[in-house]
């Protein structure tokens, strides 16, 4: 009886070695698309908005505010925050009033208003971001139990996620788009029953933070995409 829980130990041992090997590998695309020169100065600020949705859910504010902190710190760009300066344009850039082309920004900058206010801003660019992270697939099972002699976990689930995000970027002072960037972050993470629940899980919305930020950042610079590893 020993020998055979022995031998369970041990073959799943070596299934959680290879899992973890699976389970720490994602892979990265990244695009750009660049319709005018950028050179952001340093009195010249950026904020990011998620891209006003018809139907849908809009990008998640966490990954917005990842993505604006990482090109404060890591680039020196300034990101202004996005609830306050929506606030600051109410009613115009409600979801149901902002306009989905930047022409329409023209018409905003019209005003006499609008345009004071985003003078007194300071933010050259628009960054409208869109996507999300979605689990895409999945498989296996964990079962746990408590016995007189104690309780164990054996088995292995595992599942894969895709972060997908594209941002437009916006020039105030022209009301033409600039470009867009985006990244495609797919990654697959596991969870193995070897006695206690161990898991490895793959960093994809993290992953697809920092890309996009350090896009983000080189095109707001005029710089070439930065080189990336082709898998993590």
């Amino acid at each position: 009886m020993m020998r055979q829980a022995l031998r369970t130990m041990s073959r799943a041992g070596a299934g959680a070695a290879a899992l973890a090997l699976i389970s720490g590998c994602m892979t990265a695309q990244l695009e750009e698309d660049r319709q005018l020169s950028t050179a952001i100065a340093s009195h010249e600020a950026v904020v990011l908005l998620a891209k006003p949705q018809v139907e849908g859910i809009s990008a998640e504010d966490d990954f917005m505010d990842c993505v604006g902190d990482k090109m404060a710190r890591t680039a020196g760009i300034q990101v202004r925050p996005n609830d306050l300066f929506v606030d600051s344009m109410f009613p115009w850039l409600e979801p149901s009033t902002a306009p989905q082309r930047p022409e329409g920004v023209s018409k905003l900058l019209a005003k006499a208003l609008v345009a004071d206010r985003v003078a007194e801003s300071g933010v050259r660019y628009i960054i409208w971001i869109d996507g999300a992270t979605r689990q895409t697939d999945s498989g296996g099972s964990i079962t746990c139990a408590i016995g007189p002699a104690g309780g164990g976990c054996i088995g292995f689930g595992w599942w894969e996620k895709e972060s997908d995000y594209q941002a437009t970027v916006w020039d105030l002072n022209t009301a033409r788009t600039a470009g867009s960037v985006s990244t495609n972050v797919t990654g697959t993470s596991a969870l193995v029953g070897v006695l206690v629940p161990l898991p490895f899980i793959a960093r994809v919305q993290g992953t697809a933070c920092d890309r996009l930020a350090g896009q983000l950042s080189a095109f707001l610079k005029g710089e070439d995409i930065p080189a990336q590893p082709a898998g993590t």
